[in-house]
């Protein structure tokens, strides 16, 4: 009797289902009837142009670390020159990545980027081990630091001669990020139109420094640039990178969203190649700029640099660099949480997220679920004491996952030949980039052993959870039905619809 119940329970879930989606059809979805997909269904649609893309890319790239701390590749590499070729190398490295994913990007549509990839080239356990870390801890983690940097210096002005409370700055980053969780949710126009403004503003106030840089550098103000003290172990030059790449990390994120970019096969490369491009050649000028007028004692003993460089040099305005860097951080946050919560929306296409996580507001076409289970997740790290630590912990696992994607490329070619590719990649680009990752991994967990048993430890939690809810197929059935329940009840509160089967008891 109950299994006849929960039938009759299913047939009027799809009839309410097919209903909503007609109603989104017929002009549900914001009343211009662009609701529905092909075969009307509710599915995420193409609004962002080329420059919408590229914004998404440099604003995820520049958030709080090249104004506030370029001291790591400085401590590493023990000199002014050579830290500014790692930052050079850095940025090429970023952008041979970044070409290697363009062929990735447009041979498979699909939103989640290299989880995407992994998925169609190794297989579920593989994509599953990455979606786990990315997912439940590097993106959230980061969100929540990148907030709460955003906080720190929006309370400075009113801290002068202190820190600002702990618990203040912790709930301005939850209001940082409740407010931009009803933008993701609300339309994609407003959450990129952010993502625009406040990249404007950041590289508005990078182009400042730079400009003061030049001046004084054209002045003759060059007694910092000097290879002095320079460091040639391995281990040290191999965490300079890795401090460097940090700063770079996010050019792979608009291949999380490639299904909601207008023409991809024509503006992903375009995008990628301007924004790497330009954040390379911002990112060296910038810190050109830093040590023009500080000395290297002066960067390392600064936690702040840009706010250390302003004092120096604009006086009485020297309060608009922290403004700066709270809206470089706030567009920074907008980016992570646009971009993540398509990871989990592409995770959950896949079987592997729950399955509410690919559903779709039916009026305003955003995957509401997955923008606020990632807000959620960023919030509960706001608790956490130490989540920079987290962040070191699995930096490793973020490099490694992303060779791994770029390891798809050449296996891809040798495996399935005649895929379709409008942009075919010399393999030579793959080939360095692996061995450059190798190297930029492999070194630092030598370095840095505890590090990476923390790392690994969290990289292994991901197996028995992928062995209980994916591999697992014959849960009983009160399993089933609870989840059946949930997801039908979490519809009903959000107004949310699939384009995936119905889940099945």
């Amino acid at each position: 009797m109950e299994d006849e119940a929960l039938n009759k329970d299913e047939k009027l879930r799809k009839d309410s289902l097919k209903s909503a989606k007609d109603e989104a059809n017929n002009g549900g979805a914001g009343g211009d009837g662009s609701g529905g997909g092909d075969g009307g269904d509710i599915v995420l649609k193409p609004k962002m142009t080329l420059v919408n893309g590229i914004t998404v890319i440099v604003g995820s790239i520049i958030g709080s670390g090249i104004f506030v701390s370029p001291t790591g590749v400085l401590i590493n590499t023990g000199s002014v020159n050579m830290s500014l070729i790692v930052w050079i190398i850095s940025g090429l490295f970023s952008m041979v990545g970044a070409y290697c994913y363009a062929e990735l990007g447009t041979m498979i549509k699909k939103s989640g980027a290299d989880y995407a990839y992994i998925m169609e080239t190794f297989g579920p356990f593989l994509a599953f081990i990455r979606l786990w870390i990315e997912c439940m801890i590097v993106r959230p983690c980061s969100q929540a630091i990148v907030a709460l940097t955003f906080s720190v210096y929006v309370l400075k002005p009113f801290f002068p001669e202190c820190q600002p409370p702990e618990d203040a700055a912790r709930l301005l980053a939850v209001c940082c990020i409740l407010v931009l969780t009803f933008i993701n949710c609300w339309d994609v126009k407003w959450a990129t139109a952010v993502q625009d403004i406040f990249t404007y503003a950041k590289l508005l106030a990078l182009f400042i420094i730079i400009g003061a840089g030049a001046y004084y550098l054209f002045r003759g103000h060059t007694e910092y640039f000097t290879f002095d003290n320079t460091k040639t172990e391995v281990t040290s030059l191999a965490l300079s990178f890795y401090s460097g790449l940090f700063a770079y990390n996010g050019w792979n994120y608009l291949n999380f969203i490639i299904e909601e970019l207008k023409d991809p096969v024509k503006n992903l490369p375009r995008a990628i190649a301007i924004s790497c491009t330009l954040v390379t050649v911002v990112y060296v000028f910038t810190n050109v700029s830093f040590y023009t007028i500080l000395s290297p004692e002066e960067v390392l003993g600064s936690e702040a640099v840009a706010v250390t460089f302003a004092d120096r040099v604009f006086g009485m305005f020297a309060w608009t660099i922290p403004v700066f860097v709270a809206l470089s951080t706030f567009g920074a946050v907008n980016g992570i949480l646009l971009t993540s919560s398509r990871l989990f929306y592409a995770g959950a296409c896949e079987g592997q997220m729950p399955e509410i996580l690919t559903m779709i507001q039916i009026q305003r076409l955003t995957p509401t679920p997955a923008v606020l289970i990632m807000a959620l997740l960023s919030m509960l790290y706001l608790t956490v004491s130490d989540i920079f630590a987290l962040i070191n912990y699995v930096g490793f696992a973020t490099w490694l996952s992303i060779g791994a994607a770029v390891l798809c490329l050449p296996w891809l070619r040798w495996k399935q030949p005649k895929l379709n590719r409008p942009i075919k990649v010399n393999l030579i680009f793959p080939i360095l980039y692996l061995i450059a990752t190798v190297f930029v991994t492999v070194v630092p967990m030598i370095a840095s052993p505890v590090e990476t048993g923390y790392g690994c430890l969290m990289i292994l939690s991901s197996i028995p959870v992928y062995c209980i809810f994916i591999a697992w197929r014959n849960k009983p059935k009160w399993f089933n039905r609870t989840m059946v329940g949930l997801t039908r009840f979490l519809q009903k509160m959000l107004m949310v619809v699939g384009k995936t089967k119905p889940a099945q008891v």
